[in-house]
């Protein structure tokens, strides 16, 4: 038998895929250090990792000491390890002197707050001219990180919403206000847990971290391997095989990961070129990438990590969160393992060659121990556990049971290496996180979420049928969340959109969590929808493909992104609210055979090519019993049950002639 490794030659160099994922993902864009500086920042990252750690285990500081000092430092990082340009990051050991001055100067404001923390609160609100010029400083050195690591989308609707504290005293109507002193404003954001250092920055500093480093000490235990083999092994036989193993390994990767962009390269570098090798149109290839790790994001355990933002903001549970994610996230999946299947069927695409696959059981035994690390997490958010004391007791099941064999070991080396990569990936995380603080702290300065809300109200009022009238707020919030989605990274947005749609929904009548998922859910969207997809971007620049028509293989691919959040808004037993188990296990059924019946329509499959007019009955099926009911799910059963057996008729006619 071949050697299992040298299928993963045709896997794009580490150079270009590098090269990909910083064009797209600015987090990516880092110096380069050689020699003594590299050692110096790597021991500073693992000093960061250390601290915070600290600050979250038995140093009980109060939340605004924690939070500043967790911003401070993360601005220096940021300073230290991102250029302000990709031309700065071809050389090695460089970092110009205002860099330097921008990483101590922005450190020191926020520590001057830690510092000064006592002080500051005994005013009473009143703030001195030099707390006014810190706070100030803090705040535009925090938008030029902003820029370095997460990009203009962000910066710029931050700015739109600071502008409006500024000037919405000129704006006639309900959307004006009394207007803000110019130093109310930045003190609030400043030295307010409303604003910077608020409840995005609170999550970002603990729940998100831990679980961030946790996914670091994962990936040294060579369980991203582990993921593409054990995928490969599952589905490699299969009509299409290397695009299912695609669809499996960026799910699991995704929902650990935290990024569709980096998912999409990380595991795209070596699913994308196996998919065009064996057939697969370059742009369908990104787009199967770009869709399953845009997945990740909304598949539980860890939901890349905005399930720790919607528990602080809804004070939902965290176990009630997930297992509100469960159908979705299903239905989802299913979708674009049923168009991957359709597709490899109507091309006539076969699976690997044997001698490709490895063998499941084998592996299993090899590194199936990885996996105690993620039971361990489930196990102990299921017993209780807050989610930061099961990501460290995570952490520790993890090199525990790496040392069961050599080739996954965590050495001393390792494990520095996982506590530098920690520090490296929270960066990116946290400057979005505090940004998005912003606009919590503008919205609640303002008013404008309650504004906002009453408009949409407004403007439903105005129609007569109540399920027309939810549609059309809905549709609105679909479109604002995709545009306010668009290169932000899934914290910020879902922050974004928590504080200025979520409300409206749930204004409306629906549900509080059924709101919040039907805005992450669309936001999430956002890294394939065209005409700004990310994630089919690099998935495209990956299959050297068409961004655009990866894009919208892309969505068709996760089409149920785009109903699903409907269904679920309008009938909210599909995240098991209000609801029993026999209607659980029939919203299941029909909403498995609903997807699978619309994506065969949309890909015109099932169980041979099918007519426009078979593929309209479908798609029209497949919608009818995403919705949950009985009516629905009969009309939709019967009708799937006649295209089979319709198919299955021509089948054997055709077998017949071909026999006489």
């Amino acid at each position: 038998m071949r050697d299992i490794d040298e299928k993963r030659t045709e896997a794009i160099s580490d150079e270009e895929s590098q090269q990909i994922l910083a064009q797209y993902d600015q987090a990516s864009n880092t110096r380069i250090y050689r020699g003594l500086p590299k050692t110096a920042v790597r021991w500073l990252c693992v000093g960061f990792t250390l601290f915070v750690l600290a600050i979250n285990t038995f140093i009980m500081w109060p939340p605004q000491v924690h939070r500043s000092s967790f911003v401070g430092l993360v601005i220096f990082l940021t300073f230290l390890l991102y250029p302000a340009n990709k031309k700065n990051n071809v050389k090695i050991n460089y970092v110009p002197w205002y860099d330097i001055i921008f990483a101590f100067v922005g450190m020191a404001c926020f520590l001057y707050y830690a510092f000064n923390f006592r002080t500051i609160v005994g005013q009473m609100a009143t703030f001195t001219t030099v707390d006014l010029i810190v706070a100030i400083t803090g705040i535009i050195i925090l938008f030029v990180a902003c820029h370095r690591v997460v990009g203009l989308p962000l910066m710029i609707v931050v700015a739109t919403f600071i502008g409006y504290a500024f000037f919405g005293r000129f704006i006639p109507g309900q959307f004006g206000h009394a207007g803000f002193r110019f130093e109310r404003v930045f003190t609030y954001l400043f030295y307010t847990t409303e604003g910077v250092i608020g409840i995005p920055t609170a999550v970002a500093s603990t729940f998100i971290f831990v679980f961030i480093l946790f996914a670091a000490f994962l990936e040294k235990t060579g369980i991203g391997q582990f993921f593409i083999d054990i995928s490969t092994a599952l589905t490699g036989k299969a009509a299409g095989g290397p695009a299912k193993a695609a669809v499996v390994v960026s799910a699991l990767g995704g929902t650990i990961t935290g990024s569709s962009i980096a998912n999409t390269v990380a595991s795209g570098s070596f699913t994308i070129p196996m998919m065009k090798r064996l057939g697969y149109d370059k742009n369908f290839a990104g787009a199967v990438e770009a869709s399953a790790s845009t997945g990740g994001q909304i598949l539980p355990p860890i939901m890349g990590a905005a399930a720790f933002l919607m528990v602080e903001i809804t004070g939902i549970p965290y176990s009630r969160i997930l297992l509100a994610a469960i159908i979705p996230a299903l239905l989802y999946f299913i979708c674009v393992f049923a168009g991957v299947h359709f597709e490899s069927k109507k091309k006539g695409l076969r699976g690997l060659p044997a001698e490709e696959i490895p063998k499941a059981i084998p592996l299993f035994l090899q590194k199936g121990h990885l996996l105690l690390g993620i039971v361990a997490v489930v196990f102990f958010l299921a017993t209780g556990s807050t989610p930061t004391m099961s990501a460290f007791f995570g952490i520790l099941v993890s090199v525990a049971v790496s040392m069961i064999r050599k080739d996954t070991r965590l050495n001393f080396t390792k494990i520095f290496d996982a506590l530098e990569l920690g520090a490296r990936n929270i960066v990116s995380v946290a400057v979005a996180c505090a940004m998005a603080g912003i606009i919590v702290g503008i919205v609640a300065l303002t008013g404008l979420g309650i504004t906002f809300s009453n408009a949409m109200v407004s403007l439903a009022d105005g129609i007569g049928h109540e399920t027309v009238r939810l549609l059309v707020v809905l549709f609105f919030c679909m479109l604002a969340s995709l545009i306010l989605g668009m290169g932000v990274p899934t914290t910020a947005k879902y922050v974004i959109l928590a504080t200025v749609t979520a409300p409206i929904l749930v204004q409306l009548g629906i549900p509080l969590l059924a709101a919040h998922f039907f805005v992450l859910y669309f936001g999430t969207d956002a890294d394939i929808t065209p005409p700004v997809g990310l994630a089919s971007y690099a998935g495209a620049a990956i299959a050297r493909g068409d961004p655009m028509i990866t894009s919208l293989h892309a969505t068709r691919l996760a089409a149920a992104a785009y109903i699903v959040p409907f269904i679920f808004a309008l009938s909210p037993q599909m995240l098991f609210i209000d609801t029993n188990a026999f209607e659980i296990i029939q919203i299941t059924i029909t909403g498995v055979v609903g997807i699978v019946a619309l994506a065969s329509g949309l890909f015109g499959y099932l169980l041979r090519n099918m007519r426009w007019y078979l593929r309209v009955l479908a798609i029209s099926a497949g919608l009818v019993m995403i919705n949950p009911g009985w009516i629905a799910g009969a009309i939709g059963m019967a009708v799937v049950a006649g295209i089979v057996i319709w198919q299955l008729f021509q089948n054997k006619r055709d077998a017949l002639v071909s026999a006489a």
